[in-house]
């Protein structure tokens, strides 16, 4: 076999090695290959947030340099939450953070961070976030914590050492109660008003016919 140097000692190599000779875009199919069972299929993965935010956006900025790097998996994942959705990024109350913080260690939300008045006493928390309510802030500041940017984090520990990452439940809203409905699925129907008269009747009660 003859070697010629650059892209024509390539082609020619290819070339001789199918027995015959082939042009530059022939051999750049041969070489890459198309994959027939996933051609036309669309990857959906977001590469960017859909919020038009300045200040989300320098974030997003920051964290895809941090992923690109450092060897972290950290800034991977607070930069793919930074893409996502408000649904995706639900908000997190003060007491899931006591109960997930841990000794020298920050909490990350990428999300809200939300006031819970059922919590009587708030412990000191490192707290990260995206954003956070007035009052969440007040009783974390008031009981010696403190509350940090993700750009505040990122200086702190650019590789997410000392860090819990903590995110809200995101099936907690009210829609999803509604979803999948039908009988004995034990969802909750879409009723105009709950009453006497709503609902009240035929597969409601065992003495109109079923219960479901």
């Amino acid at each position: 076999m003859k070697y010629v140097r650059g892209e024509e000692g390539r082609h020619a190599q290819i070339g001789n090695f199918i027995g015959e000779s082939i042009t530059p875009s022939q051999f750049l199919a041969f070489e890459m290959g198309i994959d027939l069972k996933h051609h036309h299929v669309k990857n959906t993965n977001r590469t960017a947030p859909k919020s038009e935010n300045v200040y989300q956006l320098l974030l997003v900025k920051l964290y895809r340099f941090l992923a690109r790097r450092t060897d972290a998996n950290f800034n991977k994942v607070v930069l793919k939450r930074l893409f996502m959705s408000r649904i995706n990024r639900p908000p997190v109350s003060i007491s899931r953070l006591v109960k997930s913080a841990k000794e020298g260690k920050t909490l990350v939300v990428v999300g809200k961070v939300t006031d819970d008045s059922r919590l009587l006493e708030v412990p000191k928390l490192s707290v990260a976030t995206l954003t956070i309510s007035k009052t969440a802030k007040a009783r974390i500041l008031k009981a010696g914590g403190e509350v940090l940017t993700l750009d505040q984090l990122a200086l702190r520990a650019p590789t997410g050492s000392n860090t819990v990452l903590v995110r809200g439940a995101k099936n907690s809203r009210e829609a999803v109660k509604h979803f999948g409905m039908g009988p004995h699925k034990n969802k909750k129907p879409y009723v105009r008003s709950k009453g006497r008269k709503f609902e009240r009747a035929r597969g409601k009660r065992a003495s109109r016919g079923f219960k479901v």
